[in-house]
């Protein structure tokens, strides 16, 4: 192997937009160019948001560039009193920039804004072969251009004169195609999007231009005076809603003790039978993979509806319901404020909030109860499809029921299972170590939950036989506990002993849990891999860090946050510092491991499917070959050499916790 020098030189320091050049993906979704056009638009929309900005219009030009103008105040000019460069130019070449952090000293405008990590228009300028920026402010109209990704072209200059109140930014950009793996922004998706800026944003005027081939160009405009009634019955279309839609909103007062002065919630919902599609927003960001304020809505929905149900003696004797009874022919559009929402990623499309759940619940759940009880017909009509759900939910487990009692395998005696029969519900908590079962076993929901501890790691069965495989105790178990038999990837195995729709592989946030989770990775993908094809087996989040902030006075009660890692915990620190939180009065600790959580620590961080984050575990299947050869090199017991200089070419990458 030929030598490499290792020295100071080999240091490589990422300086500006590099790091979004160098690992795109870290930043921004790379299939098309929709999101870096998205975060254009979302500051539009923040204008708006504001009181500020009455139109939105997009145009889609023939060359592929896109422009977004509105008629806000226009992006400010002037030079930045620290940096001494024109503000607009750190908002486009500068990541963590912007006016949306400083929210608690009274810069209300951005309170609610979706562009909370001032990455947005700076990845945009990052990915982009040219930006062309004209702003009307202070009646004159300014320029300003980038290109060669991201330098800024000729200074801020003036190109002419407007009136005093004709103002607001036009933003051209000309997304960089080899960045992505197609440079035409999907125009299904932009329209959704627009379209449910004006559901958001009542009295803007939000229109779609798209220039075609002769020059013309073909307009589309949005305007929706009902709201988000008006948006749901559309998407519903010719499917009628078994009781009249309830709508309604709810924002915190200035003097509310658990939440900030405008956080809340407005919602549309309705059971539709089949259901439609529901859509979430966050200050006006689409999220698309739901989130805690999908949860609470669900939480709050489903309380107020078994309050109803229990007032009116309408549940049968014997039948117990659940959630998913109540909620899964339920259809919304859920439009949620927070101050300082936390997204998973970059691209925003999962809230991780957990404070949502308990907003949003609180928000809905007594508006909703009382509409119940003052519309009893149409509480009755929801009443009867959850009960209706509960009762065919309960047949189907007798019938599960019925046929295991029937099978010889004998549960393992360290399995704590859970109450309920229905796989669709069901999960099972793989976890290391006797003494993190032993929280989990506390932590846990016994309806729905059960935990098999396992005790050491787990055999590396990827060159062990399926006749040799049952001779490890741990995988015995596994096996066993979950019903299913070991079997290869061309076999048809018999499904229908499976207990638990959800496998959940939970080991401690460090180098030897990643271990576990690699030794038991290896026994799904080479032993039971219908488990991984079906999407059952996922991968739990635990906390590396925990984060206790003291009270601010009476309205901002003592508060507990979990970062997953290192860069969390700077998150977190730097949106307490713009909160006005003392760095010394934060107190910060660190998890050795899952055994070192109280059972509420970790029911809310890693069990709570409304607080928890999991990672489902997929193979692409253009990558089964590379995934193969993967695993075969990390795991086979010939493959030493291989390893080795893997890692060496590899190990700058890791970002492990030792």
């Amino acid at each position: 192997m030929a030598s490499t020098t290792y020295d100071e030189s080999s240091f490589r320091v990422l300086k500006g937009l590099e790091p979004v050049r160098e690992r795109p993906g870290m930043y921004t979704r790379t299939d098309s160019p929709a999101h870096i056009i998205q975060e254009v638009i979302d500051n539009a929309a923040d204008e708006a948001l504001a009181g500020q900005a009455r139109a939105i219009a997009v145009t889609v030009h023939r060359d592929g560039a896109i422009s977004v103008a509105d008629d806000g105040r226009g992006i400010p000019v002037g030079l930045h009193p620290e940096e001494g460069v024109p503000v607009v130019v750190l908002a486009y070449t500068r990541l963590h920039a912007g006016g949306k952090f400083n929210k608690r000293e009274g810069n209300s405008a951005y309170a609610f804004s979706g562009g909370l990590h001032g990455v947005g228009v700076a990845v945009t300028n990052a990915l982009s072969l040219r930006i062309e920026v004209d702003i009307k402010r202070d009646g004159q109209v300014h320029r300003i251009v980038f290109a060669d990704g991201g330098e800024r072209i000729g200074p801020l200059e003036v190109t002419g004169e407007c009136g005093k109140r004709n103002t607001g930014t036009t933003v051209k950009v000309w997304p960089d195609p080899k960045y992505f793996d197609t440079p035409k922004v999907p125009m299904a998706e932009l329209e959704r999007l627009l379209r449910s800026k004006a559901v958001l944003l009542p009295g803007v005027e939000v229109r779609l231009g798209v220039e075609q081939a002769d020059g013309s160009v073909a307009h589309k405009q949005w305007h929706y005076p009902g709201g988000l009634a008006q948006y749901l019955a559309e998407q519903a279309g010719e499917v009628e809603p078994v009781a009249p839609l309830f709508t309604g909103e709810k924002y915190a007062a200035s003097d509310d003790e658990n939440f900030a002065n405008g956080e809340g919630a407005a919602w549309a919902f309705g059971w539709f039978d089949p259901a439609v599609a529901s859509e979430s927003y966050v200050n006006l960001i689409p999220t698309v993979a739901g989130g805690t304020h999908e949860s609470g809505l669900r939480s709050g929905v489903f309380e107020a509806v078994k309050s109803f149900i229990d007032h009116h003696a309408l549940l049968p004797r014997g039948l117990k319901l659940q959630q998913d009874d109540v909620c899964n022919r339920m259809s919304f559009v859920l439009s949620t404020r927070l101050l300082d929402p936390q997204f998973q990623g970059q691209v925003k499309e999962k809230l991780n909030s957990r404070e949502a759940v308990k907003l949003v619940a609180g928000m809905v759940r007594d508006p909703f109860e009382i509409w119940l009880n003052n519309h009893v017909e149409a509480g009755r009509a929801i009443a009867e499809l959850a009960i209706r759900a509960a009762t065919s939910r309960q047949k189907n487990a007798k019938k599960v029921e019925k046929k295991k009692s029937s099978g010889v395998a004998v549960l393992p005696g360290k399995l704590s299972d859970c109450e309920s029969e229905d796989i669709a519900d069901n999960e099972i908590f793989l976890v290391e170590g006797d003494s993190a079962g032993g929280s989990a076993k506390l932590a846990r929901n016994k309806e729905t939950q059960a935990i098999l501890p396992l005790r050491g790691k787990v055999l590396n069965s990827w060159e062990v036989g399926a006749d040799r495989l049952y001779a490890n105790n741990e995988i015995h178990d596994i096996a066993v506990a979950l019903g299913v038999e070991a079997h290869g990837p061309d076999d048809s195995p018999d499904l229908t002993g499976l207990r638990y729709g959800k496998v959940v592989i939970m080991s401690d946030a460090d180098v030897d849990g990643a271990h576990i989770q690699t030794l038991l990775l290896t026994l799904f993908f080479r032993h039971f891999p219908r488990l991984i094809e079906l999407g059952h087996i996922y991968v739990a989040q635990p906390p590396l860090y925990r984060v206790d902030v003291p009270a601010q006075g009476k309205k901002r009660l003592a508060r507990r946050l979990y970062a997953l890692d290192e860069g969390e915990l700077t998150a977190i620190r730097d949106r307490l510092a713009k909160e006005g939180v003392k760095p010394d009065a934060i107190e910060i600790g660190r998890f050795k491991g899952l055994g070192e959580m109280n059972p509420v620590q970790l029911r809310e961080t890693t069990m709570d499917p409304a607080t928890r984050r999991v990672l489902p575990v997929q193979v692409r299947p253009d990558a089964l070959d590379d995934t193969l050869r993967l695993f075969t090199l990390l795991m086979g017991k010939g493959e030493a050499a291989g390893r080795r200089a893997w890692m060496e070419e590899n190990g700058d990458a890791v970002e492990a916790d030792v």
